[in-house]
């Protein structure tokens, strides 16, 4: 049998089948001790006092959710039941989203008794998906939380398979067989809809599977075949996390938690360095900024800052977490002991870069306007000049030289290349261009290999044609140029160009190096 297609992302289920129990015992068993009793949350429905949750060993006593207090108490006399409060449930499960960000920052809810994970692209950090799937799970048991969790290709067959299936790692791919077995409650269709299919003879996945969505819509609704496609992975379906991925992100791991507070300022301020770093590089500045420390408990605390404008500034971002740390009434209480400290840039804009000096401080405006200054006084302003850009595509005549204390005479500036790209043009320029020898597989194509200077260099990276043309009052004068950006097997990187176009300027185009990268 061939593999169907597999799906780009991969989601974590969990399933928590006894919250309320759990976190009901988790705050009192402990402290009271004694045997473990049949244990019930009731809620009143239409003046009547359901069941909302039952207990391990109350389930195993037959008794089920929906159930009457009444009937309840008539099978088990000595049945305890306590009132439902959803809200400290809803509030566990925000503390549980949050704890499960120390494997990923895509968390999402899957009320009221679920979470949802993305794990795309970081299970290999974990060991795999399946240790991850077991790491995760194993961390919810010991903090005394009953967990089932089930990977797969798509959310809603992830969380099918962890409430309704085995709980296990799907292969990309085989979603749909995954789910054919299981009941069409997997489906989260109202009960009035669920209803109807059992009427109709249709009680697992599979039956759905096969039958054209046409006549499924026209009987059950349009939300049947909707379910059905996100479930068996036929639609693209994405959680909602809980909180936005961050524009850059920096982490430390410890093997053993630590509780020392010079390691943990020491872990921040590196972490805040290498985010600086990284906002560099990509041209930007971050607005907020917010730092979490994981406790081995389970427990995460949460310290944010924000600028007024972006910065990329290390010592003033960690001056402003010192500052909200002295500020807060309750101190960073480490408990047992961090495992996990992240710093998260939430906010970044762009941020042009800055001359900076030899010792590394930023070279403010009116320094540079106080040396030119100095130097004009000195040696006069013919001597001391500036480059201002020109407009035109010319590289050749694209600048010329002004003095320096003239005013600036355009408004025209220099195209810059993206964060990250290689730059638009060498920082050196042969005028004239140097005449090269070349070989291209096609006439209008980049060389493969050319010769300057009696040295061979073979092109393993090519970019372009960039066709630059001369203005119209000067095209007689210069032939139209094919620009190509490429790079030779040691990594040097050369700006080429053909001149004259094939058949209406020349029938014999020249190649020429104009620039080198560094």
């Amino acid at each position: 049998m061939t593999a169907p297609p597999s799906h780009s992302r991969r989601y974590l289920a969990l399933w928590f089948p006894f919250l309320p129990i759990d976190r009901w015992r988790r705050r009192t068993l402990h402290s009271c001790g004694g045997p473990v009793k049949p244990l019930v949350f009731t809620q009143s429905v239409k003046g009547a006092l359901r069941l909302s949750a039952v207990s391990r060993e109350a389930l195993a006593l037959g008794l089920s959710q929906g159930m009457t207090l009444a009937d309840a108490r008539a099978r088990i006399p000595d049945l305890a039941a306590l009132e439902h409060d959803p809200a400290e449930d809803a509030a566990l499960l925000g503390r549980m989203a949050e704890a499960c960000e120390r494997w990923t920052p895509l968390v999402a809810l899957a009320s009221p008794d679920g979470l949802i994970l993305d794990v795309t692209g970081c299970t290999h950090l974990f060991g795999g998906e399946a240790a991850l799937r077991e790491r995760v799970v194993a961390a919810f048991r010991r903090g005394g939380i009953s967990t089932r969790g089930a990977l797969a290709g798509t959310p809603e067959a992830a969380r099918a398979l962890a409430r309704f299936g085995p709980a296990k790692v799907v292969a990309p791919g085989w979603e749909e067989e995954a789910v054919r077995p299981l009941p069409v409650a997997a489906l989260w269709l109202p009960e009035t809809d669920r209803a109807a299919l059992s009427l109709a003879g249709l009680k697992r996945i599979g039956d759905l599977a096969d039958l054209p969505s046409g006549p499924l819509a026209a009987r059950f609704g349009a939300g049947l075949p909707r379910a059905l496609g996100r479930l068996l992975g036929r639609e693209d379906a994405r959680i909602t996390p809980l909180r936005p991925l961050p524009a850059c992100c920096e982490e430390e791991r410890f093997t053993e938690p630590v509780t020392q507070v010079h390691v943990i300022e020491t872990t921040l301020r590196h972490l805040v360095q290498r985010a600086a770093d990284t906002l560099e590089k990509a041209g930007r500045g971050g607005r907020a900024f917010e730092a979490s420390f994981f406790r081995s408990d389970g427990d995460v605390r949460r310290i944010a800052v924000e600028t007024s404008r972006p910065s990329r500034d290390a010592s003033a971002i960690l001056l402003l977490f010192h500052e909200r740390l002295d500020t807060l009434a309750d101190p960073l209480d480490p408990g047992y002991g961090f495992d996990l400290i992240r710093l998260a840039v939430l906010v970044a804009e762009p941020l042009a870069p800055v001359q900076v000096r030899l010792d590394g401080e930023i070279l403010t405006d009116a320094e540079v306007s106080d040396l030119i200054d100095r130097l004009v006084a000195r040696f006069g302003s013919a001597r001391v000049l500036r480059f201002t850009p020109v407009d035109t595509h010319h590289p050749v005549r694209a600048a010329r030289l002004l003095p320096a204390s003239a005013p600036p005479a355009s408004v025209i500036a220099w195209p810059l290349a993206e964060p990250g790209d290689p730059p638009l043009r060498p920082l050196q320029l042969f005028e004239p261009a140097q005449p090269i020898e070349t070989l291209a597989e096609v006439p209008d194509g980049p060389p493969i290999r050319f010769r300057w200077r009696h040295v061979l260099h073979r092109v393993v990276w090519a970019e372009g044609p960039e066709r630059i043309s001369a203005e119209w009052w000067r095209r007689r004068e210069v032939p139209t140029r094919d620009y190509f950006r490429v790079e030779d097997e040691e990594g040097r990187r050369f700006w080429l160009f053909r001149a004259g176009l094939y058949g209406s300027e020349t029938d014999a185009p020249r190649w020429y190096l104009h620039g080198l990268f560094a």
